[in-house]
């Protein structure tokens, strides 16, 4: 049986926690409280889990090294979002009678608050963020969390049913799940995590599962200019109610102005955050939160928000170079939005690392068109040159003017050699187009790599 807990009492129960994280740490400590009995499960050995001490003296049972998910016997299993659910692991303790369920299934289950879920390959953060942000400003108390922000379930006890919490769901979280939020918004589809998942298909219908059990009133927010999402429209429950935003849709750009139901909410110039993209994040937002908050509120955070940190942000600046830092760009499409946020021919570009699995020809033509030099490092530095190098050799053919190009496998070494090459008038932007575990635990500690080096280049 899979993702149904009976009640929350655990008193008498064993529980298996399977990849003790960011959510999952929290999680043990939820689940003591309420009585059960636990075995934290990693990966990593006892000696790399700087935790391991503190759990055995409360009584948790570790489980660790490669072989950790052998012989589950406990009554729940919670897996940590980037494990598979069909692992053998997992397969045979479901068999033998156990409930495999998530962190994020039993927050759902819990919750006394409204629920706004969103997800998509790009976009999910900001859009999330703006949609705090806003109700924030007008008078809600917002709890933000899954992807990003703290873990939700120690803030139970703190929720009301006036509240809204605001996740950010990824395809890893979703993938099981059999809860949808009140209100869930697709920012768009890309191939992407396709390491993880088994193709397209399964990784669609994971994000799909952030309406598939919504009940009748839910309201459903999709981007009615990527294929995918508006393909999703047709399996949506009967009594959703159904928004889309974008290009002839219920929430739209027109005449400068983001317009709802054809009321002008905001006029685009007076948003902070640069690229078209942003403007559509704010789309995503108003169509979440029609009818709940005005648009003052909206103007509100417009007016102010500058940006998420590591989604194209301003770090520095020497002799006429500026440095962005965009380490959240794990995909192609959200290289390609960041690069419409500069004027072509001054961007000297950092991408690559780790691999997805994600096809790359969809950069070549792009950064032939708009970069003047590009560094590509890390696991899929290679192919990615390689992809470029063929659509540059093509041009150079037709007498046309490419970027340069430079392969430097180490990531110090391509942010230095990026920052040799630029001129003034130049931006050095890390977009790197790929995840970041080939070098880095995660997208964070990359950004904040790159600006230790920048600081360092520029002599703050």
């Amino acid at each position: 049986m899979y993702n149904c807990v009976e009640n929350t009492d655990f008193r008498g129960k064993s529980c298996s926690v399977c990849g003790i994280g960011i959510s999952n740490y929290p999680l043990i400590d939820f689940l003591l409280s309420r009585g059960a009995s636990v075995v934290a499960r990693d990966r990593k050995s006892e000696a790399e889990l700087s935790c391991a001490a503190a759990l055995r003296s409360r009584g948790v049972e570790l489980r660790c090294g490669e072989d950790y998910l052998d012989d589950i016997e406990e009554d729940y299993i919670f897996r940590a979002p980037g494990i598979r659910y069909d692992v053998p692991g997992f397969v045979r303790a479901v068999e033998r009678g156990s409930i495999l369920t998530s962190e994020m299934q039993l927050f759902f289950e819990l919750c006394p608050c409204r629920i706004i879920g969103i997800t998509g390959s790009d976009g999910k953060t900001t859009t999330t963020t703006l949609i705090s942000k806003i109700l924030e400003a007008a008078g809600y108390r917002v709890f933000v969390g899954g992807n990003i922000g703290r873990p939700l379930l120690p803030e139970l006890g703190n929720m009301t049913e006036n509240d809204y919490a605001v996740v950010e769901l990824s395809s890893f979280q979703l993938h099981t799940m059999t809860l949808s939020p009140d209100i869930a918004v697709v920012t768009n589809i890309s191939p992407n995590h396709l390491n993880y998942h088994k193709g397209m298909e399964e990784y669609i219908a994971a994000k799909e599962n952030i309406f598939t059990h919504m009940r009748p009133g839910g309201r459903l927010v999709l981007n009615a200019e990527n294929d995918y999402t508006r393909d999703m429209a047709n399996r949506a429950a009967d009594g959703t109610d159904l928004l889309f935003f974008g290009k002839g849709g219920d929430i739209c750009e027109r005449d400068g102005y983001i317009t709802s139901g054809g009321k002008r909410i905001l006029r685009c110039s007076d948003i902070l955050l640069p690229g078209h993209h942003n403007i559509e994040n704010y789309m995503a937002a108003v169509g979440a939160l029609r009818g709940i908050v005005d648009a003052d509120a909206v103007h509100t955070v417009a007016v102010t928000f500058t940006g998420v940190e590591h989604r194209c942000e301003l770090v520095g600046e020497r002799n006429g170079i500026k440095y962005y830092n965009s380490s959240i760009d794990s995909s192609p499409t959200r290289t390609l939005a960041a690069l419409g946020n500069f004027a072509p021919r001054s961007i000297v570009l950092i991408c690559g690392g780790y691999d997805k699995h994600i096809p790359f020809e969809p950069l070549a033509a792009p950064i032939c068109d708009r970069v003047r030099a590009a560094v590509m490092t890390g696991a899929t530095g290679e192919e990615i040159y390689k992809t470029v190098e063929t659509e540059a050799e093509r041009r150079r053919g037709l007498g046309e003017t490419v970027p340069e190009l430079y392969l430097c496998p180490d990531f110090d070494e391509a942010v230095r050699k990026a920052a040799s090459v630029a001129h003034c008038g130049d931006v050095v932007l890390l977009s790197p187009a790929c995840a970041s575990f080939d070098a880095f635990p995660n997208f964070e500690v990359r950004g904040r790599r790159f600006k230790a080096l920048v600081a360092d280049i520029i002599g703050n």
